[in-house]
This record gives C-alpha cells, structure tokens and sequence, in this order.
C-alpha cells in the first residue's frame, strides 16, 4: 500500500509480541485439533465453522504483523512547514525538531509521532495517525477471536455430542483438559485486556 516500514529494536517489546504470536499459535494449533475436527469428523459441526476460525485466526496475526511494522507517522528530519500552518508547529525539546501540535516524542523509538496515542509494548511500535486504524483492527480481530475460542471451549464440555471415537494422539488425548483450560485461560485474560483498550480507544475517538 506504499506505506513505509517502521521497526523498533527494543527487547521488551519483542518479548511482549512474541508472547502474543505464543498465545495466537497455540490456539491456532490446538483448538482445532482438540475441538474443531474431530467434531466435524463425526458430524456435530459444518465446515463453515473451522473456516470461520482459521480466517479468524489470520485477520488476527495479519493485523498485528501490519501495526507492528506500519510507521506510526515518524516526522522526518526536515519537515517542510506550510507557511500557513507555521503558528501550529513547535519545537520538541528532547530531538530539538520542529513537530506540529499534538505531536509527541517517544523515548522508545526516539523520534516524534504524528498525533501519537501511546507506545504498545504489544505490537513494539508507537499507535499514531498513520497506523491507529490498523491498532483498532488489531483489537476489533483479536475480540472475535478471543471470544470464538470460549465458545468452543464452553461448547466442547457442556453443548456438543461427546465424541464416539478416541484421539489417537496420545499426548492431546492425555492432556485435553488442561489443553483447553489453558486456552480458556488465556481467552479471558485476552479479551478481558483488549476489550477495555477497545473501548478506551472508541471513546477517544468519540469525544
């Protein structure tokens, strides 16, 4: 889309991202091992539901790998101030560089931001005008994902048929249970976090 790359070499915000493709993968791998085939194979579910899941699954990682490296909107070295927006700019004192007004300098990638939000430690990049949309799209795939993860978790013990055939795998058939509360687990801790920045982020824009 012509946009540039902006990366940031900063060791806890790959930690962070890296827990969370963790966290993306491990969902991905296990719930349709554990829950969506296996009930497909015996006829409780449509096909229509693992595809759902596994787009999902991708808008999800898409959109994060997207706002991770999106440029937040980075001020160059030499900006070029409009003469009629001249009374807007003002001077950063830590890059002792000209920025317009609701711009701020980030310690982390060590350059002012276009109308910049915060620095996500989640995505290691800073959310400002040039990627917050692609922040929301973050936060608005990873909800839908979080939350069709619970309902296959809760569905998996009390809704669907219970499964005729073993897993054959001895090591998901061993461990199902601790498998799918992790998952669990995991899914009310990630939606419970992203729906509360979702919503701080909506009313931001609102008001």
């Amino acid at each position: 889309m012509g946009r540039r790359i902006h990366f940031v070499v900063d060791p806890q915000g790959l930690c962070c991202m890296g827990l969370i493709i963790f966290v993306w993968l491990y969902n991905t791998i296990f719930i349709p091992k554990v829950i969506l085939f296996p009930h497909y194979e015996e006829g409780h579910i449509s096909v229509l539901a693992i595809l759902c899941y596994y787009f999902c699954s991708l808008f999800c990682i898409a959109s994060l790998l997207r706002a991770s490296v999106a440029d937040p909107g980075k001020l160059p070295e030499n900006p070029k101030i409009p003469i009629t927006e001249r009374e807007y700019w003002e001077l950063c004192n830590k890059c002792n560089m000209m920025r317009p007004k609701r711009s701020h300098h980030c310690s982390r990638c060590g350059h002012c931001v276009r109308r910049m939000d915060h620095h996500c430690p989640w995505i290691n990049n800073c959310v400002g005008e040039d990627n917050h949309w692609l922040f929301l799209q973050l936060c608005f795939y990873t909800q839908i994902l979080s939350s069709y993860t619970l309902i296959l978790d809760f569905c998996h013990y009390y809704y669907f048929l219970p499964l005729k055939k073993e897993n054959w795998d001895v090591f998901v058939f061993r461990h199902e249970l601790a498998l799918l509360r992790i998952s669990a687990f995991m899914g009310i801790i990630t939606l419970g976090g992203i729906s509360g920045l979702f919503y701080t982020q909506l009313m931001g824009i609102f008001t």
